[in-house]
């Protein structure tokens, strides 16, 4: 009986595993503007010159600049942050 119960637990952990993988999207190919942008942002922003923008970096953006980034589809706002702001902003 252990066996069967460590089996079934097994096999749905493997299925959910599965599933959830199988659900993960690819981000979409980035366009000619927001490349642009992207590489905009990092020429200004990147202090340690590793071609990437970190957290500290991108705290350090002005409201402007994320406000671009925001618009552009190149945010990094996770989507729990963005759940949240949504239910501010109905009520």
């Amino acid at each position: 009986m252990k066996k069967f119960v460590v089996l079934a637990l097994s096999l749905v952990c493997v299925a959910s595993l599965t599933v959830n993988a199988a659900e993960k999207k690819k981000h979409a190919p980035l366009t000619e503007e927001q490349k642009a942008l992207k590489k905009e942002m990092t020429e200004k922003y990147d202090a340690n010159k590793d071609g990437k923008l970190d957290k500290d970096e991108m705290a350090k953006m002005s409201q402007e600049d994320k406000d671009k980034m925001e618009k552009a589809g190149l945010s990094h706002k996770k989507k729990a942050d963005a759940a949240s702001d949504k239910k501010t902003e109905t009520k």
